[in-house]
């Protein structure tokens, strides 16, 4: 048998990270056991589409290496792969199940049902649609349908029984058909619901094991009875724990943690969230945390699938992050940088020592600005900053080295690290002073800071010679 798995989002809008990674499951299943991996775009809900959002999908999966074999970009021998494209074989197929007697034409309304949903609250049940339309006559539904009456087609779910099936992560579930509701399948304006254009889809594309969050774990019963209804082969099933923010709340937008483009402004790199993502719910059985996807499809294992939510640690993913940001090459920290280089107004400095600076240091880019908001602002501070317990520095000595220091910077040339580092070591050695005795008076009156990245050194090189010497005359002035 070969293995096919998909992605079927819907074009609601931005990626979210729990269905970023069951894509990315769903990818690394397929991969692992050289199958095929499709992308299928379930458009059938009219009222929650968006504009672009299709092309969100497309570029967040590209993006994060997940390559579909076959999907609407690229076609594939199971096309459409986008729903609404499909909607023509969607009602003959509910045509069959009403000729087999697996479903029954509804005419009751919006207004019919509610009223029916009060009762069952007011009796304490739970609301199931009760089969009334189930039971017209031929006659009497031939008559309303040519009368133009809107109605919609329901699955006649059995009332006795059970319905079981194996998930490869949850083991056996068991479910009471008595407690299945007659679902719709197709809709009063003739579009297929979710329920049912997902088994037909999945049956004519073939799929042989289906990876979705475990909300769908209540739903897959009816789905089940639908395949066994036409008479048709159920897919392996895959059921996947939710991502939640803590033990009881899911990630949410309004917490700014739901969606994979949320960190990307932030300013994460897009290897660190998968990396961090597949740890959430997987466990590779081996020490190793790091993986690019090529070893992701050879170490993954659905038996490392866990039964318990993942609990989302913004702290661990920072981590992650930090270390893939000390892994990039020079080139590779200067591309991820540049924007962020360019928001705060230091792209022209030199980029080879703000790079020396700032990899070790940055953990995620969006700080980046803050860190090196005194290159191009020289912020205020008081004379209280040239305190030193450890160097045993004051304003006093402040004073004294930067007023000898600043005809050394002036005659300076050429004015680069190598120079200013020789002049300021041999500066403390002729004034017996230690190296910081120099390095930190010089480094608060060029930054106004206490904490910087790069040192005295470092900032003078980059705000150059003339920006470097008018700094320290008006920190010399204000002394």
């Amino acid at each position: 048998m070969t293995v096919r798995t998909r992605f079927a989002p819907s074009p609601t809008g931005y990626m979210h990270l729990g269905g970023l990674r069951t894509a990315l499951y769903a990818y690394l299943f397929a991969k692992k056991h050289g199958g095929k991996f499709l992308l299928r775009i379930e458009d059938t809900d009219l009222a929650r589409f968006v504009d672009g959002a299709t092309e969100v999908i497309y570029e967040t999966l590209k993006s994060c290496g997940i390559l579909w074999d076959e999907g609407p970009d690229i076609g594939g021998p199971c096309g459409p792969y986008i729903q609404s494209e499909r909607k023509a074989s969607y009602a003959p197929l509910a045509l069959r199940l009403i000729e087999s007697g697996h479903a029954y034409r509804c005419f009751c309304g919006k207004d019919e049902l509610e009223t029916q949903r009060l009762q069952a609250q007011q009796r304490g049940e739970t609301f199931k649609y009760d089969k009334r339309c189930k039971h017209l006559s031929g006659e009497e539904v031939a008559e309303r349908l040519a009368r133009g009456e809107e109605h919609v087609v329901r699955f006649d779910m059995p009332t006795s029984g059970e319905t079981a099936f194996d998930d490869l992560v949850f083991g056996r579930i068991v479910t009471p058909n008595d407690t299945l509701d007659d679902i719709i399948l197709i809709k009063a304006d003739g579009m297929p619901t979710y329920n049912f254009a997902n088994v037909i889809d999945d049956h004519l594309m073939g799929i042989s094991h289906v990876m979705r969050g475990m909300e769908y774990l209540s739903s897959t019963p009816k789905y089940n009875l639908i395949y066994e209804a036409f008479g048709w082969e159920i897919p392996q099933y895959i059921h996947l724990t939710l991502i939640m923010r803590d033990q009881n709340h899911k990630l949410s937008k309004r917490d700014g943690d739901a969606y994979f483009s949320d960190f990307i402004e932030k300013g994460y790199l897009k290897e660190a969230i998968v990396n961090y993502l597949v740890l959430l719910g997987w466990n590779p059985g081996t020490e190793e945390e790091f993986f690019t996807i090529e070893e992701l499809v050879r170490a993954f294992d659905a038996s490392g699938l866990s039964k318990s939510p993942a609990i989302f640690d913004g702290q661990k993913l920072r981590w992650f992050n930090a270390e893939y940001i000390r892994r990039l090459s020079p080139e590779g920290f200067l591309k991820e940088a540049l924007p962020w280089y360019e928001k705060a107004g230091v792209a022209g400095m030199d980029a080879e020592i703000l790079r020396r600076i700032l990899q070790p240091r940055v953990e995620i880019f969006s700080e980046l600005p803050e860190m090196v908001d005194f290159l191009t602002e020289m912020p205020e501070f008081t004379s209280e900053l040239y305190f030193h317990k450890k160097m045993k520095t004051d304003a006093a000595l402040a004073k004294t080295v930067l007023l000898a220091l600043e005809p050394k910077l002036s005659a300076l040339t050429p004015f680069g690290e190598e120079s200013l580092h020789a002049l300021l070591i041999a500066h403390a050695e002729e004034g017996g002073l230690k190296n910081g005795q120099v390095m930190w008076p010089l480094r608060v009156a060029l930054s106004g800071k206490a904490v910087t990245p790069g040192g005295a050194v470092e900032i003078a090189a980059l705000l150059g010679k003339e920006e470097a010497l008018r700094r320290l005359r008006l920190s010399l002035a204000a002394l």
